[in-house]
């Protein structure tokens, strides 16, 4: 639904361009619509790593509400960041397995909202490279810590063999550790508000729920926390990149061209 609702908007847009070269009704909405339309634009931009993952990880999530569900459950299970796939081909399954929504895409519209805000933000200040850094090391330390703790609590008996074959996919782990990379330059009230989401986000399922999931969340948080501080040393925050500013209205005698 939010595909779909994201691409109506999108025709909508430029078809009222398109026809806002003959109708004088359309020119003054488009001319209206114009500002919001360039910052939105500006923002994009401006977190190019972000935005592009939010597009990947948005067409995996479409193939997999469009195809048979029994072939999703195996690509998904191939594609698992899990102590057999782990053993088996570690580089492809790190890198594959955070292109992938869990549960068949569910909560798509969550992880759009928080990356197209969040972490678009965070990159707008620490820059593409930094971010994409902290991001991978979230998932791939994140992943590895968590799969390191899962044997060793099979080995014990604390878990159950069959978790080794579990299916872990998701863009899970570069969200909470892009988002602790953001609530650390954040300032005031802001990183008082961000912490305590935080803690709501990963800190109380480890509490209430204590799996081996939650755990890995909190570890991915700190993976990607400890990135954030270590590149922080590399050298100082980027200054924002500033939205577009409004766009000049064009007369009512030439064509609109935006």
């Amino acid at each position: 639904m939010t595909v779909g609702l994201g691409l109506v908007l999108t025709i909508a847009w430029y078809l009222l361009r398109g026809l806002a070269r003959y109708r004088a009704e359309a020119r003054r909405l488009v001319e209206r619509l114009s500002p919001w339309t360039t910052r939105l634009h500006a923002w994009v931009m401006s977190a190019p790593i972000t935005f592009t993952y939010m597009a990947i990880f948005t067409a995996s999530t479409v193939v997999q509400r469009t195809s048979p569900p029994r072939l999703i459950d195996l690509l998904t299970k191939l594609n698992s960041s899990n102590l057999f796939r782990l053993g088996d081909d570690p580089v492809e399954v790190l890198l594959t397995s955070a292109f992938w929504v869990a549960d068949h895409g569910s909560d798509l519209a969550t992880y759009l909202i928080v990356f197209g805000t969040v972490v678009a933000w965070a990159e707008r200040r620490y820059g593409s490279p930094r971010m994409l850094l902290i991001g991978a090391s979230a998932h791939v330390f994140g992943s590895l810590l968590t799969a390191a703790l899962e044997k060793g609590a099979i080995e014990t008996g604390r878990l159950p063999d069959r978790i080794a074959f579990a299916t872990d996919v998701g863009v899970s782990y570069v969200e909470v550790g892009s988002c602790a990379a953001a609530v650390l330059v954040m300032a005031g009230w802001m990183r008082l508000a961000g912490t305590v989401v935080m803690f709501v986000m990963v800190g109380i399922p480890v509490i209430v729920d204590h799996t081996i999931w939650d755990v890995g969340h909190l570890l991915a948080t700190l993976c990607g926390l400890t990135a954030a501080l270590l590149l922080r040393l590399a050298g100082p925050l980027r200054a924002p990149p500033p939205l577009a500013p409004p766009l000049v209205v064009s007369t009512a005698a030439d064509p609109v061209d935006l």
